[in-house]
């Protein structure tokens, strides 16, 4: 079965062209999977059924999956056995039948234009490490962009004279600019902190660990979790919260729908609606909480 994953993530990278996200999560949700099924004394794909696939949903069930984590594993089982259909791997889909939980849809948590400031002044810019974190929060902050893509971004990628970077997924590419503040916090980690990362290596990439490699996603989660702490900031901030809080700031300011889905990168405009609704669902926390008649 292993082998037969391996096939499908490379068709989902090499003929769908999905995003690296989508291809970790699928390969790692089937493998778990294919684990599930080995101790089941199942190794074969031909031998799984609709009754082992719900077992298998029961499983993560019983290990306290959230709706959203079982749904996307139901997702990627059914593209991969459609797959292997289509493939004449297995003669039936035995996920036919599968059925998604319910998830609740919870508003994006944002912050406040006055919390993403006080965020952002916490790196310590007597720092090689605080030089090098202010560009980074600056520059997801200033583009909206997820944060694989922010570790991801080479030297190439920039460009600091007209003020935009370029990210590309899918085979297509998306300009994105940014304003001032962000363009001064690169030029700085540029000029004074990047160099000292390298420690007399290379690298393309904009952005290193203290080690002068990629920086992962778990590296730079921890470091926005402890500049969140510094600031007093309560609420679970993650990478995307920044994401959030761009849109759903550009939107309060006057931006079109389609210039914010355009640099958000997302390929339906009813993804980015959702930040319409932003700016109401604030008000409202605001009256709930102050109006003496509830």
């Amino acid at each position: 079965m292993i082998n037969a994953i391996q096939d499908y993530i490379s068709y989902l990278h090499n003929v769908k062209r999905t995003s690296h996200n989508t291809e970790i999560s699928y390969e790692r949700d089937l493998k778990k999977a294919a684990v599930y099924f080995a101790g089941q004394q199942i190794g074969d794909l031909t031998q799984i059924t609709a009754t082992n696939l719900n077992s298998y949903m029961l499983y993560l069930e019983r290990e306290h999956m959230s709706p959203a984590t079982v749904s996307r594993n139901i997702a990627a089982i059914r593209s991969f056995f459609q797959y292997m259909v289509r493939e004449h791997k297995i003669q039936a889909d035995p996920s036919e039948q599968l059925k998604p939980p319910k998830v609740e849809k919870k508003a994006p948590s944002i912050l406040t234009v006055e919390e993403v400031d006080k965020l952002l002044r916490q790196p310590d810019g007597e720092t090689m490490k605080g030089i090098r974190d202010r560009a980074m929060l600056e520059l997801l902050y200033a583009t909206g962009i997820r944060v694989s893509e922010l570790i991801h971004l080479k030297m190439g990628d920039v460009n600091l004279q007209m003020g935009y970077i370029t990210c590309t997924e899918r085979g297509k590419d998306r300009i994105i600019p940014f304003g001032e503040t962000a363009k001064k916090a690169l030029e700085h980690y540029l000029e004074k902190a990047r160099a000292s990362f390298l420690k007399g290596k290379t690298s393309e990439y904009l952005f290193t660990n203290c080690s002068g490699t990629p920086m992962s996603r778990q590296g730079f989660w921890k470091v926005l979790k402890g500049y969140a702490a510094d600031a007093g900031i309560t609420a679970d901030i993650t990478p995307h919260t920044l994401r959030h809080s761009f849109a759903t700031h550009l939107i309060q300011n006057g931006a079109d729908l389609k210039s914010v889905q355009e640099m958000l990168g997302h390929s339906d405009i009813s993804t980015t609606q959702m930040y319409l609704n932003m700016g109401i669902y604030k008000i409202r926390d605001v009256y709930t909480k102050a109006h003496p008649r509830k």
